[in-house]
């Protein structure tokens, strides 16, 4: 009314009308950015986790049909080589969808039953993991690198557990997120073995750099997550530490 429009002034009511227009959208057909670029995320993180996690399984069939020559000649190899690479697949498939907002809300038994099973996983191809470190054939620095992979795989899987044992959900998603993180080396090995072969690298060289590149990468991207997104919202008595 204080606009200036005259009672029959078109012009006045196409802007008056105009907001109730705009608002009148439907919410569903825009979606945040941020929203599509998690999706986005989601959805590689998930198909390169399970695309590794399934070449991973050959490890776990009998004579490794297709194995890696120097992984096969690791002196720890028989037998733990096997429960390694089924039990870090097993994990690899499942850590993703631990991270879905819908599973942890709507589906929190399935969410709890996935995780005993993932932190399972990860105990078991953990202690595993270090035991092969000390067999590689590549020599103290490469079985330094993985070694320290094994030893931090199962202390940030422990810290997880231990975290949500208390009641403490915001230590115990940090906890997860870099137990997935090292869980995650299995890509970025492959990844960066793939890099190797294409641009003809010398392989031993570059396989002793990855057994420390495959997995302190992942950590220092872990942090930064961590820090960008900050503590959940949970009740304080709950969530502190």
């Amino acid at each position: 009314m204080t606009g200036g429009g005259q009672p029959g002034d078109s012009r006045a009511g196409m802007v008056s009308s105009s907001p109730a227009h705009v608002s009148s959208a439907p919410a569903h057909m825009t979606k945040p950015p941020c929203h599509m670029s998690k999706t986005a995320g989601f959805v590689l993180l998930a198909a390169l986790s399970l695309a590794i996690a399934a070449a991973s399984l050959r490890y776990a069939l009998p004579g490794a049909p297709g194995g890696a020559g120097n992984v096969l000649a690791n002196a720890f190899a028989d037998p733990f080589l096997t429960v390694h690479a089924l039990f870090g697949a097993l994990a690899l498939v499942i850590g993703p969808f631990q991270f879905l907002p819908r599973l942890r809300q709507a589906r929190r038994r399935l969410h709890m039953g996935l995780g005993v099973i993932y932190a399972a996983c990860c105990f078991t191809a953990g202690g595993a993991g270090l035991i092969l470190a000390f067999g590689n054939t590549h020599g103290p620095v490469a079985a330094a690198g993985f070694g320290l992979l094994g030893a931090g795989w199962l202390v940030t899987t422990g810290m997880a557990v231990a975290s949500i044992a208390r009641g403490r959900y915001g230590a115990h998603r940090r906890w997860m997120i870099r137990s997935f993180a090292l869980t995650f080396s299995a890509v970025t090995l492959r990844l960066q073995l793939a890099v190797v072969g294409i641009a003809a690298l010398p392989f031993s060289p570059s396989y002793i750099a990855i057994s420390f590149l495959c997995w302190v990468p992942n950590l220092i991207a872990a942090e930064i997550w961590i820090a960008l997104t900050g503590r959940q919202t949970q009740p304080a008595s709950r969530s502190a530490g």
